[in-house]
């Protein structure tokens, strides 16, 4: 059984120059086959999406592994440090699957229109419309947001990273897909739209370096100040209480600059992120007190050069 249903809309088919000549569309429905073509659309928008969604979820637990064995694999076995990259899976895992929803919906409606009979060319229109006038309003919101999905695709950084980002430096203490929150070492928190971050510095990837510089007087013997710190730098690493915090042995890099009355020693270490301020203290410390126990002068101070 065929039948039409006047669907109360008209669309002009004049001739140029003429708005007399008005046609009313209608609506197919066609008995019991439309009502059939309708549900099969649906079933199988309901299964295309459970499908991806389903995909989707896998691959943000595959992700959150190989993550995982990453950093355990290089020794970060941190709650944050693993937690990190599952909220940044979990995200990411969101994104898509709301991006999922939204083009199965619109694909579904206008598939279903299409099946009434339905002209699209208007509706197809007025969005092309509708979007171009929604990407100009809304320009900076949309560069945000990219700017935020292709930081975390990227894994520039994450939840508890100390980071450089041009206009603010500190720890990061939430990642969005629009704005990134950090607090720098004053306590003061600052909001960055993602969009508006030209570069990022991040000091919490892989490892960080321990820079120590220690100054003695320029007549002493190179020598014997290296061979006085690499004692040092051997008692640190042996001591256990750097011994998770250091990824390499420190390391006495030798004459770093020499100046009037003063040579500068350069002893280095890679540490895991963000640890390096305890074994600078440490290195500092035993290494000034083993120059002065074995008599090691400081730099002297030279008196001004006469006024002329």
């Amino acid at each position: 059984m065929t039948s039409t249903l006047p669907a109360g809309a008209l669309v002009a088919a004049a001739s140029p120059g003429t708005m007399d000549a008005m046609v009313p569309y209608t609506l197919e429905w066609n008995w019991p086959e439309t009502p059939l073509i309708i549900l099969a659309i649906l079933v199988i928008a309901l299964v295309g999406r459970w499908l991806l969604v389903r995909a989707i979820r896998r691959a943000s637990d595959l992700a959150v592994d190989r993550a995982t064995r990453r950093r355990r694999e290089q020794g970060q076995n941190e709650p944050l440090h693993l937690a990190r990259y599952a909220a940044r899976a979990a995200t990411m895992g969101s994104l898509l699957r709301s991006l999922t929803n939204v083009v199965i919906s619109v694909l579904t409606v206008l598939t279903v229109l299409a099946a009434l009979n339905v002209p699209l060319t208007p509706v197809l229109a007025s969005a092309g419309v509708g979007g171009v006038a929604l990407g100009i309003g809304a320009q900076s919101l949309v560069r945000d947001y990219l700017a935020g999905i292709f930081m975390i695709i990227e894994d520039q950084y994450g939840v508890g990273d100390l980071v450089d980002l041009g206009e603010a430096t500190g720890t990061v203490e939430d990642v969005g897909l629009r704005v990134t929150r950090l607090r720098d070492g004053n306590g003061q928190i600052w909001y960055i739209r993602n969009g508006e971050i030209a570069r990022v510095g991040n000091q919490s990837q892989g490892w960080s370096t321990a820079t120590v510089d220690l100054p003695v007087d320029s007549t002493e013997s190179s020598a014997r100040v290296i061979e006085i710190l690499d004692a040092v730098v051997a008692g640190i690493r042996d001591d256990p209480e750097f011994a998770k915090v250091l990824i390499d042995d420190p390391q006495v890099v030798g004459i770093q600059a020499v100046e009037a009355g003063r040579m500068t020693i350069r002893v280095t270490a890679k540490t895991r992120p963000n640890e390096q301020g305890g074994i600078q203290r440490a290195i500092l410390d035993r290494g000034l007190q083993a120059l002065k126990d074995a008599g090691v002068r400081g730099p002297r101070t030279l008196p001004p050069p006469p006024a002329l």
